[in-house]
């Protein structure tokens, strides 16, 4: 027997599920069922695609039973099974980064973090909320070996290799956990508790799970009068998704998504919505999608965990294939189930295979279309419908976002869902809604919007004055993500007929030219007069920009900043550069800004009166700094604007 040390990570876990999570311990028996789950689709996929697993004896179930006076229960299953080296990454390390995650997240409420425990794949170590010691016997399939991985939760494991002629060792592939109950943990050991869990939980998972207990016999005194050991299957064991939606109800839907969130890293609340499709025709198959209340916690990490399984004629294939929905839908949990597929059908031509391609291409245009719906509903007065569309938004916004920058083809469809803050509305808002507020249709061609990283400075923004003065709405776009979707998108086209115009190009106020519109005439004599104040500023700011222009937007500020209409914007370049890209411009350093100045503000016109070069250099360096800093930028030398501001305030 060798005594191993469990990873710290592991350790630190233990420790906050069993001392923290302590008052809804009964999730336990729901993880170690999705464990023997998994490793039985496991086996199922080999027995029928790898010759290597085609001669197994293949009945899959699972089993479960408890010894009240001994204080154990036991989950068996005869599936894929652990050799060594397997029980020792799985359950004495975690291999996915999911453990630093699920610290950050506990909040120290035992309901609401025990949901976390599926979402984060942390699991099996849940069982020592409820089991003072823990044994699991496996054997792998194709070999001959059993292993014995035991502990306590506390002092690492032992890892002990099995003779074969020894009473415990497994006689086929497959595993058993025993667990030995804490005095508390005694609870869960009687019939009641078990099928209770199993039917709130485990009821639609898609193998059989048979739960051996004594039956009892009473005489009419009510004594015992004998008893034997009787073996029940529980639950449904149906492939849910298969099954006609007349027959099912809310219930049975909720119950079965939580069952799939916690083998897929889900949120453990109630979905907040699904969609499930049984398709006949030319092509046969069944989906079931749910999007979840909240966003899974590695959203926006590149090694995301993807949240749909693929089954052809109900036998598990994969469930970590990346391409069975776009990577903008990465937040959907669900089941795709195909009857055309191939059994063996390999990654490589599941990449390939035009028969999924259709049914991916089907479904992503269903979930939009139930989207569409739900956004509708919201905007009709629907009470319900606007409290989930509102929460759908606040979590899966940016993904839409990305849809619209990756997917092209569904392009149209997306640019109806995504939502923007705005000067003119509270929340959020549409380009179709902003489209229909527009006072003055025949001389505003644009949809206006300014982008940066924080909505409070945008909002204070010398860029809007002038479309404020004019009561045109500008939209807000303070996610990073705006800088790089938006200009792809070019302009807003409105679905529907009758419409004057039916596209709106899209106009960032951040740029130069974005003001022509305005019809904000400059006074000839005005601009003669300040031609040589901006002569001045141009010449003391030097290559720090790149033009300095008289603005017809600003009202009451003396200057901002805007983007050449080629070029990236301030905002956009700090972030290429943080991430190393370029974008096609070289250097992002080399990216200079125009600078816009108000020829009518006192600052600029006590500059016609002065001849001082010092002075100018140091007005000229000011109005630059400040436009950077109503920005929300950083400036380069933070203490040669301290020494300007100084001199001139002396």
């Amino acid at each position: 027997m060798a005594k191993h040390q469990f990873q710290t990570e592991v350790s630190q876990l233990l420790h906050l599920i069993i001392h923290s999570l302590y008052s809804n311990r009964e999730i336990f028996l729901r993880e170690l069922i999705s464990n023997a789950s998994d490793a039985l689709d496991k086996l199922k996929y080999l027995s029928i695609a790898d010759e290597n697993y085609k001669s197994i004896s293949f009945d899959p179930r699972i089993d479960i039973s408890f010894n009240k006076d001994q204080k154990t229960i036991s989950i068996e299953d005869n599936g894929i099974g652990m050799n060594e080296s397997d029980l020792a990454e799985s359950l004495g390390t975690i291999a996915r980064s999911g453990t630093k995650a699920f610290l950050e997240k506990l909040s120290m409420d035992a309901k609401k973090d025990s949901n976390l425990i599926g979402q984060f794949g942390v699991g099996f170590y849940s069982a020592f909320m409820a089991a003072e010691k823990i044994e699991v016997i496996s054997r792998k399939a194709g070999e001959e070996n059993s292993y014995k991985w035991t502990s306590d939760g506390k002092d690492g494991y032992d890892m002990e290799d099995i003779s074969s002629d020894d009473s415990i060792a497994r006689k086929s592939q497959g595993t058993k956990v025993i667990l030995y109950l804490s005095e508390d943990g005694t609870e869960f050991a009687n019939r009641w508790s078990i099928e209770d869990i199993i039917k709130r939980y485990s009821n639609h998972v898609a193998f059989p799970i048979y739960l051996t207990y004594d039956e009892k016999e009473y005489d009419k005194d009510g004594k015992e009068k004998s008893s034997k050991s009787k073996t029940e299957k529980i639950n449904s064991g149906t492939a849910l998704w298969r099954r006609s939606k007349s027959e099912l109800k809310d219930e049975d839907y909720k119950e079965f998504y939580k069952s799939l969130a916690s083998q897929t890293g889900g949120d453990m609340d109630d979905p907040l919505f699904y969609v499930h499709t049984n398709a006949e025709g030319t092509l046969e198959y069944s989906t079931i999608f749910f999007i979840p209340k909240k966003a899974p916690f590695d959203l926006f990490h590149v090694d995301y965990k993807p949240g749909v399984k693929l089954y052809v004629k109900r036998v598990f294939i994969t469930d970590d294939d990346k391409d069975l929905m776009p990577t903008w839908l990465r937040f959907v949990k669900g089941i795709i189930d195909s009857e055309d597929l191939p059994l063996n059908v390999s990654r490589e031509i599941l990449q390939q295979n035009k028969i999924l391609s259709n049914i991916k291409n089907t479904s992503v245009k269903k979930l939009l279309s139930e989207f569409k719906n739900l956004a509708d509903r919201a905007g009709a007065g629907d009470n319900e419908a606007k409290e989930k569309w509102e929460t759908f938004i606040k979590e899966f916004n940016r993904p839409l976002k990305e849809g619209l920058y990756q997917d092209y083809a569904n392009r149209d469809a997306l640019q109806d869902l995504v939502r923007f803050k705005s000067t003119k509305e509270e929340g959020y808002t549409s380009f179709s809604d902003y489209v229909s507020r527009i006072k003055d249709p025949a001389s505003q061609k644009n949809i206006y919007y300014i982008t940066g990283g924080d909505e409070k400075t945008l909002r204070a923004s010398p860029l809007l004055e002038a479309y404020t003065a004019k009561d045109i709405e500008v939209l807000i776009m303070d996610d990073e993500i705006d800088e790089i979707v938006i200009p792809s998108l070019h302009s807003y086209r409105k679905a529907g007929e009758g419409e004057e115009q039916s596209s709106w190009e899209l106009k960032s106020v951040n740029r130069s030219g974005s003001d022509v519109e305005l019809d904000e005439k400059t006074d000839k004599k005005t601009e003669k007069e300040i031609k040589p104040v901006i002569d001045k500023i141009k010449k003391a700011l030097g290559d720090r920009v790149k033009d300095v222009k008289l603005s017809r937007r600003l009202h009451d500020s003396p200057s901002c900043i805007v983007a050449d209409e080629n070029d990236p914007t301030m905002q956009m370049a700090q972030m290429l550069k943080a991430m190393g890209q370029t974008m096609g411009h070289g250097d992002m350093a080399d990216i200079k800004p125009i600078l816009e100045v108000n020829g009518e503000h006192p600052i600029l016109v006590k500059l016609k009166e002065t001849e001082d070069e010092e002075h100018i250099a140091d007005i000229a360096g000011v109005l630059l700094d400040q436009a950077l800093l109503m920005e929300g930028l950083k400036l380069k030398d933070p203490s040669d604007f301290v020494k300007r501001l100084n001199r001139l305030l002396v």
